[in-house]
């Protein structure tokens, strides 16, 4: 039972980590720069939303079934809006960046190369970093529909949900941590461009979110 319990918590942990996973290789093309301390924050967050959406969902089927199944169907809608919102915002500023690329001329001592000319031609100099606000917003936007795992491990016990429970969250946590990596190498080679792709990705996870589930 054991095994069977870890081998199946760790494929769902793969399976539930792929959103997850893109929206980390979206964070890494728009911060190329990140250092390695908050990528063990934004995989962390993820890991933990991933971690408590089971066993929430777990409680619901035990003690507010009615509830739960009302709820799901919003589960989708959740998912795009949030994502469209920061894949939009991201995209515009990807935009925005490209447009103020024509009014640089590379020369560090240049009157131009300033962080208030740089805002007045529309782009931010920390508008790439990740915020936690942002953080938050997709921690829950990439993990809301393990919700529904709760129904899958209803016949566990309190120790067995937990077990599933941390395995999915350490898998998530490898998982995003390589996508946060393989973003920034890319990230840095696509220049002004990856914060543009990095928006679309986002925009992309949700309507598939929203289609697929």
């Amino acid at each position: 039972m054991s095994f069977i319990l870890i081998f199946n918590s760790i494929m769902l942990g793969f399976g539930l980590a792929m959103d997850a996973f893109s929206v980390s290789l979206a964070n890494g093309f728009a911060d190329h720069n990140m250092n390695r301390s908050r990528k063990i924050q934004i995989a962390g967050c993820y890991a933990v939303f991933q971690f408590a959406m089971p066993v929430i969902g777990w409680f619901l089927v035990h003690n507010a079934v009615t509830f739960f199944k009302g709820f799901q169907p919003f589960i989708p809608w959740i998912a795009l809006i949030l994502l469209a919102i920061i894949g939009g915002k991201m995209l515009v500023e990807g935009i925005l960046d490209r447009r103020a690329e024509k009014h640089c001329t590379g020369d560090l001592n240049c009157s131009k190369c300033t962080i208030e000319n740089c805002r007045k031609y529309g782009i931010d100099p920390e508008a790439g970093h990740i915020s936690n606000k942002v953080l938050f917003m997709q921690g829950i936007a990439t993990s809301i529909d393990a919700l529904s795992v709760g129904f899958t491990i209803e016949q566990y016990g309190v120790f067995q949900v937990l077990l599933s429970a941390t395995i999915i969250g350490v898998v998530t946590y490898a998982v995003c941590y390589v996508g946060l990596k393989l973003g920034i190498v890319f990230g840095t080679k696509l220049a002004s461009r990856a914060k543009i792709i990095g928006g679309i990705i986002l925009i992309a996870i949700g309507i598939e979110i929203f289609f697929g589930g």
